[in-house]
């Protein structure tokens, strides 16, 4: 939180501002969501680029409303220029969503969909402050690979932790973008599975996919399995004894990815987790 404290929000950029058309509850909380992965992201400029591409707004445009030369952001997102600092970052936030709200603000209620999660379904969600590798997620869990062996997946950037039965009951179609926080490149881990396909189905219907899945507790049959393959998705299966072992050993997993990421621990494997 400690991060996040001098992002205070301020949403008035130059002399006047149109009302606007969504709620600031809203507006602050994805500021906060933007540049919080800004300032984590080992990248921040190709952070910085992809967030500017999602809402759809040129270089030209965002300079100007920030009162800079369009070559400094250039020089951000292509690591021309330093990481930016707290003050520039929070300018850079506040302007892309100024410039929204100036068309309606229709992407910030498109990503609102994506980072929020309106039923009990999500158990847990986060974005790691770095990738962290597969190999050290299922470590972390006790997770074996049981599809897609040979499928290469370096790394996640975030996990989910899904109830199935519950996601079944509360989501349809595109609604199941909801289960993604800010990206795709993370783990999809379903709890509570009844039966050994359903949530394979349910990434099946997605029109987004996760890097990889995994299934807690229950085994994935040979549907399930067949799924995987078809989709070239990893599939681990967790045997973690209890959901709130699983949860604990993921958020461990995250706190030991901060302090690397803020330089006060070394790389190395994180701890099995315990039976």
């Amino acid at each position: 939180m400690v991060l996040y404290s001098s992002l205070k929000v301020e949403y008035k950029v130059g002399e006047s501002v149109r009302p606007m058309s969504v709620s600031p509850g809203l507006r602050e909380i994805l500021a906060r969501r933007i540049a919080g992965e800004i300032i984590l992201s080992s990248k921040p400029g190709t952070t910085m680029r992809k967030w500017r591409e999602l809402f759809a707004i040129s270089q030209t445009s965002l300079s100007e409303v920030m009162r800079v030369n369009s070559s400094v952001i250039s020089d951000y997102e292509s690591g021309r220029r330093q990481s930016p600092g707290a003050k520039f970052t929070r300018r850079f936030v506040h302007s892309l969503l100024h410039i929204d709200e100036e068309k309606g603000g229709r992407f910030i209620r498109e990503f609102a969909k994506l980072t929020s999660s309106p039923s009990m379904a999500v158990v847990d969600l986060r974005e790691f402050p770095i990738p962290v590798r597969v190999e050290y997620l299922c470590k972390a869990i006790g997770g074996e690979v049981v599809a897609c062996k040979d499928k290469y997946v370096k790394e996640v950037n975030g996990y989910t932790v899904v109830d199935s039965r519950k996601a079944v009951e509360a989501y349809s179609g595109s609604q199941y973008a909801q289960l993604f926080g800010a990206n795709t490149d993370r783990a999809l881990i379903f709890t509570n599975v009844d039966g050994g396909s359903l949530p394979m189905m349910i990434v099946r219907v997605s029109s987004l996919k996760p890097r990889v899945v995994v299934f807690h507790k229950t085994p994935p049959d040979e549907e399930a399995i067949r799924i995987a393959e078809y989709e070239q998705i990893p599939l681990i299966y967790s045997p973690a004894p209890t959901l709130e072992q699983l949860v604990k050993s993921l958020r461990k997993l995250y706190r030991i990815a901060l302090r690397i990421k803020l330089g006060k621990k070394k790389v190395r494997t994180p701890p099995e987790v315990s039976a």
